[in-house]
């Protein structure tokens, strides 16, 4: 595998993760009485608790982004 094709991978990687990722954040910040319901069939969760969940699952989310797709990506276009 050539260092283009790679490139081009984490390129694509990338932009799939980020939209995403906007699309949860929209979800979450737009509609959170909506997700809230839908998730507490599921979980049952305080309000609270629900809220730092979803949040700490975002951040972990767009962190590993940054770890795994940009990072290689970033390395990749400056040796190619």
């Amino acid at each position: 595998m050539d260092i283009q094709t790679l490139t081009a991978f984490f390129m694509w990687c990338t932009i799939v993760n980020v939209a995403l990722l906007a699309w949860a954040m929209m979800w979450f910040v737009l509609a959170p009485d909506f997700t809230y319901r839908m998730q507490s069939r599921f979980f049952p969760l305080p309000r609270e608790t629900h809220n730092v969940v979803i949040y700490a699952f975002l951040g972990l989310y767009k962190l590993g982004i940054m770890v795994f797709n940009v990072a290689p990506w970033a390395a990749l276009l400056i040796i190619a």
